[in-house]
């Protein structure tokens, strides 16, 4: 079986759309996580007060990726890993809500409400993939 099998019987509608929603979640988060291993001495002394602990930065960089390739291995087959999409639920609500939370209290730049925002939908949309499978 490949990534997208075209086998009806094997393929319900909630499992395509389970896969094709954790794998382009995977494939965004990859996209926009790995090049923030490069940039923490760009972002630092734009941040207000200016990052102190560099391990949180790589921190939180490494485990999104490490949960971006989780999305991935759930795409390959949403039944077999669906106990994994409750865990997938709270790494995307988690931020989502927290960065919502802080753009009320100004604590946050408009840019970061806009990334917690599709983190809530794609946290929505892996609701949708666990309820369909």
């Amino acid at each position: 079986m490949g990534w997208f099998s075209l086998n009806k019987a094997e393929d319900c509608r909630g499992v395509r759309f389970a896969r094709a929603v954790f794998l382009g979640a995977g494939i965004w988060g990859l996209l926009l996580l790995t090049p923030m291993y490069f940039t923490e001495l760009l972002v630092s002394p734009a941040e207000s007060p200016a990052q102190s602990h560099p391990e949180f930065f790589y921190g939180f960089v490494g485990v999104g990726l490490a949960w971006q390739v989780a999305f991935l291995v759930i795409s390959r087959d949403p039944k077999r890993y669906r106990a994994l999409i409750p865990a997938a639920l709270i790494e995307k609500f988690s931020f989502g809500l927290a960065v919502l939370v802080l753009g009320v209290y100004g604590r946050v730049p408009a840019s970061a409400i806009g990334f917690g925002l599709i983190d809530l939908l794609l946290g929505v949309l892996f609701a949708i993939s666990y309820q369909g499978l």
